[in-house]
């Protein structure tokens, strides 16, 4: 079984996955609008360039993602994080600096008791990451 977690932007989620697949390292981008599907009659014309689904590889899984729907009111996301585990502290705290670029640290990254690195961090484009290198067993 393997999860993946699946966000919801206000109209940002292109200009998101991008700035990941930039600073994360990542993978093949794929994305599809709002204009690109079956359903683009009847999308509002400024909402036709917005991100019905994306999916961007992350190491060995992936993140997905899209825009609302313009028909639904954006209420932002709440209650849940994107934990990023990286492979030693220098790639934590590269990964940790290029999510809290414009963004508000929730917790500097740092050792605790769990792991030689974590931080806690909303980006610019309001999601909750969760930065981390475990420590070793």
């Amino acid at each position: 079984m393997q999860f993946t977690p699946y966000l919801t932007y206000g109209g940002l989620c292109r200009q998101a996955f991008e700035y990941y697949k930039e600073h994360l390292g990542a993978g093949k981008l794929e994305i599809m609008t709002f204009g690109d599907s079956p359903m683009a009659e009847q999308t509002p014309e400024h909402w036709r360039d917005k991100v019905l689904h994306a999916a961007l590889e992350l190491g060995d899984g992936a993140l997905m993602a899209s825009d609302c729907p313009p028909d639904q009111v954006y209420e932002g996301m709440r209650g849940t994080s994107v934990v990023l585990s990286a492979k030693d502290d220098a790639e934590a705290k590269k990964f940790y600096d290029a999510l809290a670029l414009g963004g508000s640290v929730q917790m500097p990254l740092g050792p605790t008791f769990w792991a030689s690195s974590f931080g806690m961090v909303t980006d610019q484009f309001g999601a909750s990451w969760m930065v981390m290198c475990a420590l070793p067993r």
